[in-house]
């Protein structure tokens, strides 16, 4: 859920569903789009010989050497749970093949094939420089912080005005899709799946954009400006204004979506209550006749079913109201 001050990061919908899990996974790694986008990660010189001094020392040690069987006998505590010593993060594949090389390659020795054994030795050397290599590349997430770079927009892109209104759309927005008529798919004819990011980034990126205007006014120091200047500055106020009124009326349109899903919500249950009673009009009968008489009976009997079809009414009449609310949504150009 949405923090009550802070805004959730909102990523464009158009970013390919992967990066958008990367960026969402890896906040810390994100940019704000009010900033210039971060550079591709460069190593040092020192770094550079480092791992060129430390890549075919470990290659070496993995691929040539039995460096599997070393780790496991001499070091790594024998009270650890994992005795290749995490090395499990480099994948089974590389975890088996550390510790069959060796042992087939001492059994190629002993059976006179040194030619095969040093061949095996080479191709299990370059075979692990080029997978420590493929870790050193820059992490997924840093790549698709700065691939997508203004695509996405965080806490940091709006003022309070700004965050505010932001607040309340994911507010909106968080109780449309967690209620229960949703999950149903009592919902469905608005797509809320799609529709409603839209409307987010599309919110979003107008409040980020206000923002923007807003501190360039007031680097622009109006009180400091003679009466005529402020006067050509004054159309740009009010078409400021205007834009963030229309925002707010989107963000109010969504706020009485959500409403609408409430109330959905509330003759849902209602419905799942009340909808057993037919099934279960024979028991209740068998009881009142028992106890009441025949036409008392009938007549309680009615009287619930007449509740169930009231609550069944009631919950056409809430899905109706708020699919039209949800169909408005959709007709706002996002």
């Amino acid at each position: 859920m949405t923090d009550d001050n802070s805004p959730r990061p909102v990523f464009d919908p158009a970013i390919p569903t992967d990066d958008r899990a990367l960026l969402a996974a890896a906040p810390e790694r994100l940019t704000p789009a009010s900033l210039p986008a971060p550079p591709p990660a460069r190593a040092s010189a020192a770094t550079i010989l480092g791992r060129a001094i430390w890549i075919p020392l470990f290659a070496f040690f993995y691929g040539v050497l039995p460096g599997g069987w070393l780790r496991v006998l001499f070091l790594t505590s024998l009270d650890d749970d994992d005795l290749s010593g995490g090395a499990s993060r480099w994948g089974r594949t590389a975890v088996a093949a550390m510790m069959i090389t060796p042992a087939v390659q001492i059994v190629l020795i002993l059976l006179g094939r040194g030619e095969l054994a040093a061949l095996l030795a080479a191709g299990s050397f370059v075979a692990w420089t080029v997978g420590a290599l493929r870790h050193l590349r820059e992490p997924a997430s840093s790549r698709a912080a700065r691939e997508h770079h203004g695509r996405y927009l965080l806490p940091a892109d709006f003022d309070r005005p700004a965050a505010r209104l932001l607040v309340r759309a994911q507010r909106a927005i968080d109780t449309v899709l967690a209620s229960r008529a949703h999950g149903a798919g009592l919902l469905d004819d608005v797509n809320n799946a799609v529709v409603l990011p839209r409307q987010e980034w599309a919110i979003a990126c107008a409040l980020a954009e206000h923002t923007r205007l807003r501190r360039d006014r007031r680097a622009q120091r109006p009180e400091l400006l003679t009466a005529p200047v402020r006067e050509l500055l004054e159309p740009q106020r009010r078409a400021l204004e205007l834009s963030v009124r229309a925002i707010t009326e989107r963000v109010e349109a969504l706020e009485e979506y959500a409403r609408r899903a409430r109330s959905a919500d509330d003759a849902y249950h209602e419905w799942q209550v009340l909808r057993r009673l037919p099934e279960q009009n024979a028991r209740y009968q068998d009881l009142l006749a028992r106890t009441v008489g025949h036409d008392l009976a009938r007549d309680e009997i009615r009287r619930l079913a007449d509740d169930a079809r009231r609550a069944e009414n009631a919950l056409r009449d809430s899905i109706r109201s708020a699919l039209r609310t949800g169909r408005f949504l959709t007709e706002i150009p996002a």
